[in-house]
This record gives structure tokens, C-alpha cells and sequence, in this order.
């Protein structure tokens, strides 16, 4: 007697493995719910973008005005004080003590009373009278060498200017021309940051640094959060893709990345005036394209470290530091040694950072910043092929 064994019949795998929009879009579902039930992910969502806009906002700058400026008048004359007020008109130099004699220099010097202190000769009345011309010394306390090079150079200024105003008073009371043989006048003129405001420099990139820091952060916990919570298992057990996985966890915060993108870009320029001067659809572009490399990061993060904690460590870490120290945000990339230019090439968001400049104070457009454009492009095909590859429907 002959017996037969039935088997079911089974679907193709192909068709099985194919991309399902209902499954996908299920993931994404699932994670909204994680975050809107997880305070924590809610304030780095919500909260974060704000406070560090604030705080970089206004705590991160390259001007140095105000300059605590000490005087030492000895003469003491209407001349003498004339040129001391000189250097407060000028708006670069704020008047600290007027002060008596040498040892009261080195004592303010000494308690961080004024950075510098003009010191004015007993005789510098007369020898303007007489031959037209007297030394003025400032001096400068060099603890911090980036202010005292800044408060130099306004120095040289406004003693240029004083010089200029003298010279044309002494030659019309000795009833001849001001001599000027030799000397050439400079006329700089500046482009596209015409007040040479630095917060136009800074604010661009402090978006950058926003978006880096808040997308790896949200999505270096997706998947880190499913090994914790224990409900691995239950998602490996759905017929989901690998695929799927990655874009139903990746697409709220894309949504959420491009919410806080909307809210940093609209606060540099209607709250903290920086001119933009691009088109929007080459910022929504590049805007976009930033944040797919961004949540990669974050979600390759997740997949290798399976702690929420360890992950978001290394986000920070993987974030924070290139993009504040190598992307050019604070410190200009050319003026580094050839090495660390180098290794900032694998920086991505130097390439956001310049994007972000150029479409703002110079309007440029895609054609003009086809290098950065391409940089991004390379990063995301590399970070989203590794982060495909690094989830695996498997415990082990």
C-alpha cells in the first residue's frame, strides 16, 4: 500500500520579499507611536532644535566689540582727551577707568579691568604743535591672542584715522597742504556680508549642526529601542523586509527632520535677519538630501549598538564633534593643516555648511555648488547602502 504526503503549495519568494507600501507604512505607524509615547524623543524633537538655536544662536560669535579700554592721559589736555574719546566713538572700544600712573596700568591689567590701556605722553600737545606728529602707545593684554589680534587691528583704525584728522589741522595752521606723497587709499569693498556681521557666517551653520545633532540622535534609538523593549522578536517574526524595516523607521523622522529644518531656517532669517538670497527649491533639495544622510547615520548606529543608551553616545559622538570642529561652522577649514582638511573631506556636513552659506548670502543655485551637491550625494548612497546591508531578520 502505497502512501502520499500533501504539501501546501508556497508562494514565490520574489513576490514575497517585494516592497509592500501597507507594510512600510505600518512600520512608519509603529514608530510614530514610539516617539509619541517616549518624552524623551518628544524633547529632542521638539525641544532641542529651539534651545540650540538660542543658545548657539546668540552664545557663538566672532565680533569683538566693546573692547574695555583703560586710559592713561598724562597730559591731560583738550587734545589728549579728544583723541581718548576717539576710540569709544568709534564703537569698537568701551572707556573702563581713566587711570594715574604706570602701576595702576599693571594693577587693572592684573584684576581683567580693561584689555587694553591707551597711554597718552605729558608732551603730546606740543610735539603736535611742533613737528606734527607724537607716539600714542596702547597696550594689550595677549591672555586671549584671537581678541588682542581683533582689538589691534581696530586700534590701528582708529589711530589712522586720528592721524589723518591731526595731520590736516597741522597743516592748516602752518598754512600749507597736508603732505600725502606715497601713500595709497584703499577702498575695500565687501561682497555678499557687506556689515561683515559674523552672526551671517555663524547662523547658517548652526543649522547645520541642529539637524545633525537631532536626526542621528532620534534615529540612533529605532531599532536600539526594539532589543531593550524585548519586541525584536515579535518584528522579526512579521514577513517585513529588511528594507522595509529601514524605511518605516526612517520616514517619521524624515518628516520630523524637515518640521525642525523648516522651523531653524525661518529663525535665521526672520529672527536673526541673516539675508538669503538663494531659491528655495535648491535649499528644500539639499535640505532634504542632508537629513537622508543624517538618519542613515543614526539608523546604522541603532542596528550595530543595541543599547539606547551606548547608541546615542556614539551619535553624539559621531555628530557633535566633526560638525562643531571640521566642517568649517566655526573654524575656517583652509586655515587648517593639509591633513585635517583632508580627513574634513569625510566630514559630511562640511558640505551642508557651505551649501547653507552660499544659498543664503550669495544666492547661489545648484549649478554653482555642484561639489557639496555631489559630496552629499556620495555620503547617502554609502551610508544607506551599509545601514541595508547591517539589519538582519535574525536574534544572534
Amino acid at each position: 500500500m502505497s502512501s502520499c504526503i500533501w504539501l501546501p503549495a508556497t508562494r514565490p519568494r520574489r513576490g514575497r520579499d517585494a516592497v509592500s507600501p501597507g507594510r512600510l507604512l505600518a512600520i512608519a505607524f509603529k514608530e510614530i507611536l514610539q516617539v509619541w509615547r517616549d518624552p524623551r524623543s518628544l524633547a529632542i524633537a521638539l525641544l532641542m532644535p529651539l534651545m540650540q538655536m538660542v543658545m548657539l544662536g546668540y552664545g557663538v560669535s566672532l565680533d569683538i566689540r566693546h573692547v574695555p579700554l583703560c586710559v592713561f592721559d598724562q597730559e591731560n589736555s583738550q587734545t589728549s582727551r579728544a583723541v581718548a574719546q576717539r576710540f569709544v566713538a568709534a564703537g569698537w572700544f568701551a572707556a573702563s577707568a581713566r587711570l594715574g600712573s604706570d602701576q595702576a596700568v599693571h594693577e587693572a591689567m592684573d584684576r581683567a579691568a580693561c584689555i587694553g590701556a591707551a597711554v597718552i605722553p605729558a608732551d603730546f600737545s606740543r610735539r603736535l604743535d611742533s613737528t606734527g606728529g607724537s607716539p600714542l602707545q596702547i597696550v594689550f593684554d595677549a591672555t586671549d591672542a584671537n581678541t588682542t589680534n581683533i582689538a589691534i587691528g581696530y586700534a590701528q583704525g582708529v589711530v589712522a584715522l586720528i592721524s589723518n584728522q591731526l595731520e590736516a589741522r597741522w597743516a592748516a595752521a602752518h598754512g600749507g597742504p597736508a603732505t600725502r606723497a606715497g601713500m595709497v587709499d584703499l577702498e575695500p569693498r565687501v561682497w555678499f556680508n557687506e556689515g561683515l556681521e559674523s552672526r551671517y557666517f555663524i547662523i547658517p551653520g548652526v543649522v547645520a549642526v541642529i539637524l545633525a545633532l537631532v536626526g542621528a540622535q532620534l534615529t540612533s534609538l529605532t531599532v536600539s529601542r526594539e532589543w531593550e523593549r524585548g519586541t525584536m522578536e515579535q518584528l522579526i517574526s512579521t514577513p517585513v523586509t529588511p528594507f522595509e524595516v529601514m524605511a518605516g523607521k526612517l520616514l517619521p523622522y524624515f518628516l520630523i527632520g524637515i518640521f525642525d529644518a523648516a522651523f531653524c531656517l525661518l529663525a535665521a532669517r526672520f529672527w536673526f535677519a541673516v539675508p538669503f538670497r538663494g531659491d528655495f527649491a535648491t535649499l528644500l533639495i539639499t535640505t532634504a538630501l542632508f537629513l537622508i544622510v543624517v538618519l542613515a547615520i543614526g539608523y546604522l548606529i541603532s542596528v550595530r549598538v543595541r543599547s539606547q543608551l551606548g547608541a546615542s553616545q556614539v551619535a553624539l559622538l559621531v555628530t557633535m564633534l566633526p560638525t562643531t570642529l571640521l566642517s568649517g561652522y566655526t573654524f575656517p577649514i583652509d586655515q587648517m593643516p593639509a591633513p585635517i582638511r583632508a580627513l574634513s573631506l569625510m566630514v559630511y556636513p562640511r558640505y551642508f555648511v557651505t551649501i547653507l552659506r552660499a544659498v543664503f548670502l550669495k544666492g547661489s543655485g545648484l549649478a554653482g555648488l555642484i561639489g557639496p551637491v555631489l559630496g552629499l550625494v556620495a555620503y547617502a548612497v554609502v551610508v544607506l547602502w551599509l545601514a541595508g546591508r547591517a539589519f538582519h531578520k535574525r536574534l544572534d
